[in-house]
Parts: C-alpha cells; structure tokens; sequence
C-alpha cells in the first residue's frame, strides 16, 4: 500500500480554503469532505479551521486506513465513514447532524489509486484491470470488457470518455476478447492505440486515456452517484454555508455547473413586479464560471492540470413551493 508521500499535493488547496473560509469560523461548524482520499484536503481543514468539526467520507477502504493515520492527532474532531458520496443525507443523519456549514467536493480518481499499479487506474503501467474505488464490491473493469454488449460498450466510451471512434473500438474488443479474456491493461492499451488512426494518435497524449476514463466512469457509477450527490449535499448545508466542487472533466463540471446554476437563478414567472420570496435564488454563486490553477500550481502538480472548481453558498432556505 502506497503511503502518502510529498508528490500527494491537494488540488487547489489554498483557493478552496478561501472559498470556505467565511462558513468554517465559528465553533462548532461541521465541514464534510466528500472524497477523502489521502486525507491532505481534510488536515489543511482542521489545522486552519480549529474550532470546526470533519465528516470525511470515502468509498476506498485503503484510503480510509491512510487517511485515518494522518488525522488521529485531531481525535473526535475528525469522523472517518465508508460511504459513498451520495450517501451524505444519510450518514449525517446517523450522526445526529442536521446541518453542515461546508462541503468540499474534490472527484475523480484519488493520487493513491492512480499510483498504486494493481488497482488498474493508470494506462501508462500494465496491471489487472480493476477500477473499483471499492474493490470490496461491484464488477472490475475486466469484467465490464468482457461482458458487456457491443452497443453498450461503444455507448459508455461515446458518453463517457467522449470518444469519437467507441464503435471502432467496441468492435475491437468485443473480438479480441472471443480469442482471450481481457485481465490487464497493457493489452487494452495497445489495441486502442492500434484502432485509432494515425494521425489521430499523434495528438492528445495517450489515446487509451478517454477509454480508461470511460470504463472507470462506468465500474464506479460516477456521473449517477454525482448526479445524486450534489443536490444531496446542498440540501444538507445550513444558510450560509458554502460549497466547493473539485471536478477533473468536462461530463462532471458540467453536472456541478447545472445543479449550482439552477439553485442561483429565479424561477419566477416573466412579467412580475415583485418577486416572491419562494421564487427567489436560495444560491449564491461564488467562482466567475469555472476557475482554473494557476501556471504555478500546474508546474508543481500535474495532476491539478485539468482541474475545474466551482463554488457556491446557501443564502436562504428553500421553499417548498419550489420542490
């Protein structure tokens, strides 16, 4: 098991800091990390915010145990659960926590699953290809490969890889895998590269990446467990609360973007002279689109290259006219 090491730097650290900063202050304010990880998004949250309390969730055991070494000089000010994301209604509830005051967000595929070659995340190194942030539960990538119809190959890497040749490359596997079950991804590798053409191949990075992308989106339920989430997560913030949203590709920012958009925009009907209240946004935005790292940032670590963050605060309860 990998353990955290000094080239595991959180996204955007001192920007979602910031962003949450004005809801975190006063004593007592629960803040929840919805991805936990490797845990540095949750330490910077307790050390800079002291009189705040942490609910960090993640679906990875392996991250829990790391992460729970990192944060037990914080005690009971840190609650370490394995869940799901879009299970945050729920484990706040157990908890006997009404309202939080901030939500961090911070999506994809955690430094530690990337670098540990056995999980199956990364297609620059030859592993078994698994894929499961949770590998106690649900179908490996492999058997996703190896199991799945044609149509419903070529659809999960046209919608969630955005991959202009997913029939081509359905078509491939599916007959690759009638000589050999796929197992590991130096294989699957090699036959995108070989199904892609040329000159397609020669920009872009590795033309594997939006099929890896795909078949994570796919194992995990990423985009359906979002798509719960966030309106889960908004609800459970108290007026005045805030959150940040980390997201690492454009199927996700887009999600995030319409869920915060939605929450900041009136609904009244045209031509009213006075808006009612349960018409009024309960959303305030707090990022101009989506904000980027910075050029310095990006040269220190890489991997926040794609990032997108979009953040918002609760400014009202929300009336049960709206729904």
């Amino acid at each position: 098991m990998t353990e955290p090491g000094p080239k595991h730097v959180p996204v955007m650290l001192k920007r979602c800091l910031d962003v949450l900063a004005p809801a975190l202050t006063a004593p007592g304010a629960v803040v929840v990390d919805a991805t936990l990880g490797l845990g540095g998004h949750s330490e910077a949250l307790l050390q800079t915010f002291p009189e705040a309390r942490l609910v960090a969730v993640d679906r990875d055991p392996a991250a829990l145990e790391l992460a729970g070494k990192r944060l037990a000089p914080y005690g009971e000010r840190a609650t370490l659960v394995h869940a799901v994301y879009d299970e945050i209604p729920a484990v706040l509830e157990r908890l006997d926590i009404p309202r939080v005051q901030g939500v961090l967000f911070d999506l994809g595929v955690s430094s530690m699953q990337l670098d540990e070659a056995e999980r199956g995340f990364a297609y620059a190194q030859d592993a078994p290809l698994d894929m499961r942030m949770d590998q106690t539960r649900g179908l490996s990538a492999a058997e996703v490969l190896n199991t799945y119809a044609h149509g419903d190959l070529a659809r999960i890497l046209k919608v969630y890889g955005e991959e202009r040749f997913a029939k081509k490359i359905a078509t491939v596997i599916v007959r690759e895998r009638e000589k050999e079950p796929f197992t590991t991804s130096a294989r699957l590798v090699e036959l995108v590269r070989n199904a892609i053409p040329a000159a397609t191949r020669r920009t872009g990075g590795n033309p594997a990446k939006r099929t890896f992308q795909a078949l994570r989106i796919e194992v995990n339920g990423e985009l359906a467990v979002l798509d719960r989430a966030v309106p889960g997560a908004l609800d459970a913030l108290a007026v005045g609360g805030r959150i940040a949203v980390l997201s690492y590709h454009s199927l996700e920012d887009r999600l995030v973007k319409q869920y915060l958009a939605a929450g900041a925009t009136s609904t009244a009907p045209p031509g009213l002279p006075v808006v009612p209240e349960q018409y009024q946004p309960w959303l305030k935005l707090l990022t101009r689109g989506a904000e980027l790292p910075t050029e310095a940032e990006i040269e220190e670590n890489r991997r926040a290259a794609p990032a997108r963050l979009r953040a918002a605060e609760r400014i009202r309860e929300r009336s049960a006219a709206r729904g």
